[in-house]
């Protein structure tokens, strides 16, 4: 027996279900039960009937499904996957910047910690942050934490969006040399982009698509070659959901090291050992909770 089927007869013995983001290395994918982003990953927790749920992501994905299932024993293999871009909004920032601009609602990308979506409106994802924007009453919204996505959100609404100086360090250290690179070299394939990327990549981008639109649209055009702009793990994702098309990388090192901190070894340990175990403080949990529900009512 193998280590991955070692890993689903233990998660079968203690009712624990394995979610692994996009991100994640190939045979953490292979282990999972599940596959997705963040909050479709959450929603799975919340959902199912497991009593342990095994999250391979970052620590701020693990917060999220503790938040929408807080009776569940919620286990992060890697306690220190974190993430940069959630690291640079604290929420002692985030008020004060709120005090400067009297008036504006606070719109929190899900890729945040629970402490920063606790001092905001509402949250949003990718794919309905245009939507989540227009519905709110307030003609100026501060978006926090990415600078990327709220600069592509602004230029689909009229509303003056104020954004904070926060990035995908591995998203926003792309080139623009590295994509004609690869736009030169495969002429005939198409560019799909998330929107995380600045906007000198997006413009060279054929289609900008959140990581389900993503799939849905390699799942709708079989047999086609797609330049991947986002971290490589999703070509994973999108060659098991798609096998037919031809996926290509941006470049080899579109890398996101904190996701890559999950082996195989401590996923097996995490199951056997049941932790780390990932909880927030009920207060934090509570507001956090108001911020993401909002979002699952508006959109």
């Amino acid at each position: 027996m193998d280590i991955i089927e070692k890993i689903r007869e233990i998660a079968s013995q203690k009712n624990a279900v394995i979610l692994a983001h996009n991100y994640q290395p190939e045979e953490i994918q292979k282990a999972a039960h599940h596959t997705g982003d963040s909050l479709e990953l959450s929603r799975i927790a919340a959902e199912s009937d497991a009593d342990i749920i095994v999250f391979c992501g970052v620590y701020f994905m693990a917060e999220s499904a503790y938040i929408l299932s807080p009776q569940k024993k919620i286990i992060i293999p890697e306690p220190d996957a974190g993430c940069p871009m959630a690291d640079m909004a604290d929420p002692e920032r985030i008020n004060e910047f709120r005090a400067k601009y009297p008036g504006a609602k606070v719109v929190c990308y899900i890729n945040s910690t629970a402490a920063a979506k606790a001092v905001s409106d509402v949250c949003c994802t990718s794919s309905n942050a245009v939507k989540i924007i227009s519905s709110i009453d307030a003609d100026r919204i501060i978006f926090i934490p990415d600078k990327n996505l709220g600069s592509y959100v602004a230029e689909s609404t009229d509303k003056e969006i104020i954004l904070w100086d926060g990035y995908c360090p591995i998203h926003n250290a792309r080139s623009v040399d590295e994509l004609l690179a690869a736009k030169s070299e495969h002429g005939d394939a198409e560019v799909l982009m998330h929107p995380e990327c600045p906007k000198e990549l997006r413009d060279l981008a054929d289609r900008i698509l959140s990581t389900g639109e993503m799939v849905s649209y390699c799942r709708d055009n079989k047999g086609k070659k797609f330049i991947i702009a986002t971290e490589n793990g999703m070509i994973y994702k999108l060659k098991s959901e798609a096998p037919e098309n031809e996926y290509i990388q941006v470049t080899t090192d579109f890398i996101c090291p904190d996701m890559k901190k999950i082996t195989l070894e401590k996923l097996y340990n995490s199951l056997i050992n049941e932790e780390p175990s990932v909880t927030v403080d009920p207060e934090i949990a509570d507001k956090a909770y108001s911020s993401l529900d909002k979002m699952l009512k508006m959109s």
